[in-house]
């Protein structure tokens, strides 16, 4: 496994790039003021699809072109398919050019708190005014309410809003492994901004669409507050729970190695069984339907788990393959970049590292997870360096080279 390399590195081909005419939002402008994970996230999404998405960023560039740990890989894997220019929005000249670029956008992207986009002049109301067919997409923490007004974190909404609850186990809430309702919320802003799209199209008018990450979390839990709602019973965090199937676990088999397996149907269980020669649990008259099974899961589980531990982790994926059944090997992050369906089809994408001691090595990010006609969204630019566009687009705002020049030597841009 070697996750980065250096271009003049040797490496197994690549399958073929796709996504190159997969382009529905080609022509559309986007203009993103965001940072760190959810309004680059919705940039991504509308970049991929083919949008014009230039970055404005602080004059010291974007925070997480430098994190460290769990951060190191935000800007690289968030901003790929856009443009950057670097603009000091405390500057009054700068200022003015963030407001003449974003008065040229189809959609104008956001994610800081609450005001701070009205001191600039690049709050929607003053946008609007300016161009009514404009769309703009603000990513907050809240919505508007009580809590608005509080600083968000993804950590934050997935504490209070019930899903650190269900991911640990009891007395231990724990956070998502993933930024869930950054990536998500931001997911959701770009579906926001496709159905004003859409509209704008009906009405010629824009609108500006909001995504929040607590109700974007509250949104995930859903499913759990609607189970109490029907039943009258808290739902027990998931490591406590009581399963709706009684084979759907992990276990621990042959050299400590642990494999997912699951056989949700009265169909499935008889699959199970045969494929494992338990033919006497088959045969069992109190675990033949999926309920008797379930209420018999503190004998029953014990029993399989024996059973199963000198069994190796291959043998049973391939039995299980074999056989149809659900299963899945425990596997991290890192083993997905020698994933054989992976590589097969397409689902990662090299990458030029913009930033930090491996910058210009190239490192393979993954791809939306799906096709139009048939095509994945590819990388058509590379993640940018700070400020690498600023020229270039101050130039198709109608900036002649003498006044970039006298913007850069004031620091309105860079």
């Amino acid at each position: 496994m070697n996750p980065t390399h250096t271009p003049t590195d040797s490496h197994p081909p690549e399958a073929p790039r796709r996504g190159a005419t997969a382009q529905p939002l080609a022509g559309l402008r986007v203009v993103e003021f965001t940072h760190m994970v959810m309004g680059p996230t919705c940039g991504m999404v509308l970049a991929d699809m083919g949008a014009d998405v230039i970055k404005v960023e602080p004059i010291d560039g974007d925070r997480t072109r430098h994190l460290l740990g769990a951060g190191a890989g935000f800007f690289p894997m968030f901003n790929r398919n856009k443009q950057s220019i670097a603009i000091d929005l405390h500057h009054p000249e700068g200022a003015a050019v963030a407001r003449r670029l974003a008065a040229s956008a189809d959609v104008v992207l956001e994610n800081f708190k609450p005001g701070t986009m009205k001191k600039y002049g690049l709050d929607y109301a003053a946008l609007s005014q300016v161009n009514a067919r404009l769309i703009y997409v603000s990513h907050k923490g809240f919505l508007p309410g009580p809590y608005e007004h509080r600083t968000a974190l993804d950590e934050v909404v997935q504490m209070m809003g019930g899903l650190a609850y269900m991911t640990g186990r009891p007395g231990d809430p724990l956070r998502a492994g993933s930024s869930v309702n950054d990536i998500m919320g931001g997911m959701f802003g770009a579906i926001g901004a496709l159905g004003a799209l859409i509209q704008r199209g009906i009405t010629g008018k824009g609108q500006e669409v909001q995504s929040a990450l607590y109700e974007n979390n509250v949104f995930l839990v859903g499913q759990h507050m609607m189970q109490y709602a029907i039943t009258g019973r808290p739902a027990s965090p998931m490591p406590d729970r009581i399963s709706a199937w009684a084979v759907y676990d992990v276990f621990t088999v042959k050299d400590g190695e642990q494999i997912f397996l699951a056989a949700v149907s009265d169909a499935q269980w008889a699959t199970f069984c045969t494929a494992l020669g338990f033919s006497d649990l088959l045969a069992e008259p109190g675990l033949a339907t999926n309920n008797q099974r379930v209420q018999a899961r503190p004998t029953l589980m014990p029993v399989l788990r024996e059973r199963l531990a000198s069994r190796s982790a291959a043998e049973l994926s391939s039995l299980f393959e074999q056989a149809g059944l659900p299963f899945a090997p425990i596997r991290r992050p890192e083993e997905l970049y020698d994933d054989e369906h992976l590589l097969a089809t397409g689902g990662l994408a090299d990458i030029t590292l913009p930033d930090g001691e491996r910058a210009g090595q190239t490192a393979k990010t993954t791809l939306f997870p799906f096709t139009m006609a048939g095509q994945r969204l590819g990388v058509r630019l590379q993640p940018p360096r700070k400020g690498e566009h600023t020229a270039t687009v101050l130039a198709g705002l109608g900036y002649d080279a003498e006044e970039i020049a006298a913007l850069r030597a004031m620091v309105a841009v860079a």
